[in-house]
Order: C-alpha cells, then sequence, then structure tokens
C-alpha cells in the first residue's frame, strides 16, 4: 500500500532512517554535522521535518556557524513544503511542532494552521488578532498563494508570531483574598509611618521650603489639592466598573491589589529615610507630639479610615518623598487602559487626561515637591510595566527551572506566588457579574430554603402539642 505522504524525491522523507539523513547532509555539504545529527542524537525523517531553526540554535544541538543554521533551516523547511501528505494524523503532528506546515491539498481557510496564523497576536483586543486588522487579512491572501506558501515556509517564524495570550486562566480567588489582605495591612502600616513621619517634620522657620522650578513658578492655588482627590475617586469608579464586569475580575484585582501594596510598602521606608520640609508656606505643619502608643495607633486609625485623604478631614505632614496620591492616580490609570479594549479610545483619553490633571493638582496645591511626584510616577509606571511584562511573556510559566524564572523567584516572591499558574496575557472579556442562571439557582435555593424552615417549625409545634 502506497505511503499517504511522500516527497518529489525517490523516497519518502517520513521513512527516512539516520543513514538517509546523512546521505541528504553530505548532498547539502553539511556532512561535519552528521555524527552530531545522526549519530549522537538519532536525527531521522520525521525527527528532521520537526527540527525550527531554534533547535538548531539552542542545547543540545547548539551549532555556532550562522550561514550553516540558515541553510539547514532552509532546506528543511523546503523538504516540509514538498511533502504531500493527505494522512492527518501527521499533519497535526508536524502542525504542532512546526509554525506552518504548508500542503497543496490544504490552502484554504479551513486549515486549522492557517487560521491560528492569522491569530498572531502581542495584544488582548480583537483588533490584534487578524479578525478585524488589514495587516491580517493580507497575510491570509498571502498565504493562501504559492508565493505566500513559499515565503510563509521560509520565513514564518518572522512574519507569523504565535499569540501570547493565557491558556490557564484559574479565578483562585483564595489568591486575589491574600492580595487584598496584603494591601489593607501595607495601607494600615503606611497610616502607622505617617505618624511618625509626623513627629519628625523640619521646623518650617528653620527650614524653609527647597527650591523648586515647578513650585517657584506655579501659583498656590488652595482648592487644587481637593480636586485631585475628585479626579482620584472618579478613575477609582471607573476601575470598580471594569473590575466588576470583566471576566477575569480576581486575576485583574489581585495583581491592582498586590502591585499598589508593594510600592506604598516601598513609601513607607522611603518616608522614613529622609525627612523632607515643608513644600509650601501656607501649610500648617509642626510635629505633633502623640504621647502614648495608644493615642498614635488611634490617629493612625484616622488616617487609614479615611485613605489619608484631606476631604475626609484627613492631614498629614512630612511624608512627601514620594506623593501617595500621585501612586493612586497613575496605577488606577494604567490598569485601566491595560484591562480595556485599546478601540475604546475615549475611555482611555479621559483617564490620561484626569491622570494628568490630578498630577498638576497637587503641585498646584504646593502639597509635594515636584521631585516627589517625578519619582511617585516613575516607580509606579515601572514596576507596573515590569510585572505584566514579567507575566505576558511567561516568565514563571514557561521554564520553570531556568535561571531567569529562579532570578524571578528571588527578586519578585510576591508576583511569583500570584502569578505562577498563569501562562500569557489576560484576554479583555467582559460579562455580567452575576448571570441570570445565577439568579436562578439563588432563587431556587431561597425555594428550597423556606420548606425546610416550615417543617422544622411544624414539627416544634407538634412537639409542644404533645407535650
Amino acid at each position: 500500500m502506497p505511503s499517504p505522504c511522500h516527497p518529489p524525491g525517490p523516497s519518502p522523507v517520513l521513512q527516512w532512517t539516520p543513514s538517509h539523513v546523512r546521505s541528504w547532509l553530505t548532498g547539502l555539504g553539511l556532512a561535519k554535522y552528521s555524527k552530531q545529527l545522526c549519530d549522537q542524537h538519532r536525527i531521522d525523517g520525521p525527527a528532521l521535518l520537526m527540527l525550527q531553526e531554534e533547535d538548531l540554535r539552542q542545547p543540545p544541538l547548539s551549532l555556532d556557524i550562522l550561514g550553516d543554521i540558515k541553510h539547514l533551516s532552509y532546506h528543511i523547511n523546503a523538504l516540509r513544503f514538498d511533502l504531500q501528505c493527505s494522512d492527518q494524523k501527521v499533519q497535526y503532528c508536524l502542525s504542532k511542532q512546526s509554525s506552518i506546515f504548508p500542503s497543496p491539498a490544504h490552502t484554504g481557510d479551513s486549515s486549522p494552521l492557517l487560521r491560528s496564523n492569522s491569530l498572531a497576536s502581542t495584544s488582548s483586543d480583537d483588533s490584534s488578532y487578524g479578525l478585524a486588522s488589514p495587516m491580517g487579512r493580507h497575510k491570509d491572501q498571502q498565504a493562501n498563494s504559492p508565493r505566500g506558501l513559499v515565503c510563509s515556509s521560509c520565513q514564518a517564524q518572522v512574519h507569523l508570531p504565535k499569540s501570547n495570550l493565557a491558556t490557564i486562566l484559574n479565578p483562585e480567588r483564595w489568591k486575589t483574598a491574600v492580595a487584598i489582605l496584603y494591601a489593607l495591612s501595607v495601607s494600615w502600616l503606611t497610616a502607622l509611618t505617617m505618624t511618625v513621619v509626623h513627629d519628625r517634620v523640619p521646623d518650617m522657620n528653620k527650614y524653609p521650603p527647597l527650591p523648586d522650578i515647578i513650585l517657584d513658578n506655579v501659583p498656590h492655588i488652595p482648592w487644587a489639592f481637593e480636586m485631585t482627590e475628585v479626579t482620584g475617586m472618579a478613575l477609582l469608579s471607573i476601575w470598580i466598573l471594569v473590575v466588576l464586569f470583566h471576566k477575569h475580575r480576581f486575576i485583574i484585582a489581585r495583581r491592582f491589589f498586590s502591585i499598589a501594596g508593594t510600592i506604598f510598602l516601598l513609601r513607607c521606608i522611603t518616608m522614613l529615610i529622609t525627612s523632607l520640609s515643608v513644600p509650601g508656606v501656607h501649610l500648617d505643619c509642626k510635629p505633633r507630639p502623640y504621647g502614648t502608643w495608644a493615642n498614635r495607633l488611634y490617629n493612625a486609625y484616622i488616617i487609614w479610615s479615611g485613605a489619608g485623604m484631606s476631604l475626609q478631614g484627613v492631614r498629614t505632614c512630612g511624608d512627601y518623598m514620594f506623593s501617595g496620591h500621585t501612586v493612586s492616580l497613575t496605577l488606577l490609570n494604567f490598569f485601566i487602559t491595560e484591562y480595556t479594549s485599546r478601540r475604546i479610545y475615549f475611555l482611555h483619553t479621559f483617564t490620561w487626561v484626569l491622570s494628568c490633571f490630578g498630577v498638576f493638582f497637587i503641585l498646584a496645591a504646593h502639597e509635594h515637591y515636584s521631585i516627589d511626584v517625578f519619582v511617585a510616577f516613575y516607580i509606579t509606571s515601572r514596576l507596573f510595566l515590569y510585572y505584566h511584562t514579567l507575566v505576558n511573556n511567561r516568565a514563571v510559566t514557561k521554564y520553570q527551572e531556568s535561571f531567569d524564572a529562579k532570578r524571578t523567584w528571588f527578586y519578585f516572591p510576591l508576583f511569583s506566588f500570584f502569578e505562577q499558574n498563569i501562562d500569557g496575557r489576560i484576554p479583555n472579556e467582559f460579562q455580567l457579574p452575576i448571570s441570570p442562571e445565577d439568579i436562578r439557582h439563588g432563587y431556587q435555593w431561597i425555594i428550597n430554603l423556606y420548606p425546610q424552615k416550615e417543617r422544622r417549625s411544624g414539627a416544634g409545634v407538634g412537639n409542644k402539642k404533645r407535650k
């Protein structure tokens, strides 16, 4: 019975032994690799078709001559292209390993492999999947032509990158609860630290405000700080709505609380290290002796319960390096823009405008030095970007035993704990927080609960009558 897979040559590649591969390498002028490939690693026909350029570069092969790597990769792709196979099992096995397995008999849209190539994405939005993108349509048209097949066969990794969307999206609600407890604990520690630094605030008569380019040229606006907190409340309201309606709300919520907790923990350290002079002469800041620790803890509770906001009647001094309000504005803005579709331009523009105006109002109120605001923005944005770059590139899950994974565990243990089961970017999918089915189940549970109570009460009345 003839084999369903055969190339134009005299012997089917899938039936090649290591000896056939040795002869093939000799014909290409690459016989020096025959011992390594054929004798040491026993590469036969199927194994040869599944070799990728990364396999040639990385251990255990580790070829070190670029020209030979490119020649081998080119001729392996040519073998794969020339292979005419109607066996779906072989097609599936080869397509799972190679980025494209072109077959003249299967060049339409029905090929699952060609469909997967059109889903190349580095974003979590539908517009990046090739579904509505002109570039995506151009790639599909190019792939359906013989010229496109040749190009994609030889340069598949350049033109058709794989999607980095996560395939494992377990909510892990208990981790979200841990992140919330972590953030609440850090917020309490921050409030307690504020009472300590308030005791150490420098004397305004002895230490005047430091020179500051922006504060020296922007007049003081008395109501500006309240406007900062109003913009922050607006951003917080938007973020709460995003979390409520996001399909993966538990994952993004624990990311928010873990990053926020880490930044404010760092802020506790920077506040304690150096006490800057009061930035504005309009501020009435003097050391506040608390007397006993009970009084200190009571004042810390007032700060903590009021979220450190002046709108809640909280007034603190000495907590300048760095700005907590800037951290909140920046973090809320970044999370809203990251976890909503990029096609909602008006929302992203609105959140960026709110964030920028909030920062301006902080400076206009002369509540912080410019360096406080700059450091807060830099630390918040860098930590947000580092966190999401690591998880989107699967630094923890892809190579659990690699050096990068071990280094991540050492420097970012909290990140590794929360993200160890997430293997890519979170898709932006939305749904109702409570589905009609959940409401139906809840209603049925209440219906079933009341008859039980009635039976129990009826049994109690019967027992009383017997007595």
